[in-house]
């Protein structure tokens, strides 16, 4: 008996087979599916963007705020700046140089906290004149990628006495306007200082 033309016979099935294109994958899914001792979830075909370090950690990030500036005394002819020792330094003689400045609290302006920290690292109270602009810089410290902001402004002796704070300061001390920007230690701080002028004599009131 002749098979009707829609059964199909070896020969045709066999015809069929060899029509698969020969470059594609053999389906494995149904093979994964009877085989219950596969367990494997189904891998992801994404790489990633990189090779994965053992046991690679990244730095958390922190923002911060703070405020200070410049301190003009009374006869306008000198700068405060406060100065730390450079633990970096093996003689530890070494002192950092720079403007008194700390961290804006909370419910606080920039004018207020910089006002306050003046007061508190130096002994000095101040009025501010103007602003002298913000600069903004990135460092590590305790494990910390830490981004800060600084609002700075120059500022006018009111009253107070000279005197560092115990628990932050090592020392403060008086400078000619005309020294200011050499000795001050950090880069951002130079240009802001050279930048604005706030170093160059100014006529006491």
């Amino acid at each position: 008996m002749t098979p009707a033309p829609s059964a199909g016979s070896e020969t045709t099935k066999k015809k069929r087979r060899r029509k698969r294109p020969a470059h594609r994958a053999p389906q494995q899914q149904d093979s994964q599916a009877s085989d219950p001792s596969n367990t494997l979830a189904p891998v992801s075909s994404a790489r990633p963007k990189g090779p994965k370090k053992s046991g690679q950690t990244y730095a958390k990030r922190v923002d911060e705020v703070s405020a200070g500036g410049l301190v003009i005394d009374r006869s306008g002819k000198n700068g405060l700046l406060i100065g730390r020792i450079d633990h970096k330094d093996a003689t530890g003689q070494r002192i950092l140089w720079s403007l008194p400045k700390g961290h804006i609290e909370e419910g606080e302006t920039p004018e207020q906290a910089a006002l306050r920290e003046v007061a508190e690292e130096t002994g000095i109270e101040s009025a501010i004149e103007r602003s002298l602009g913000v600069i903004d810089f990135w460092f590590m410290a305790g494990g910390k990628r830490i981004h800060k902001t600084v609002h700075h402004y120059l500022f006018r002796e009111t009253g107070g006495l000279l005197a560092a704070q115990e628990s932050e300061v090592d020392e403060v001390s008086w400078f000619p306007l005309a020294e200011i920007v050499g000795r001050l230690a950090y880069p951002d701080e130079k240009k802001l200082i050279a930048r604005t002028g706030a170093s160059e004599e100014i006529t006491a009131p």
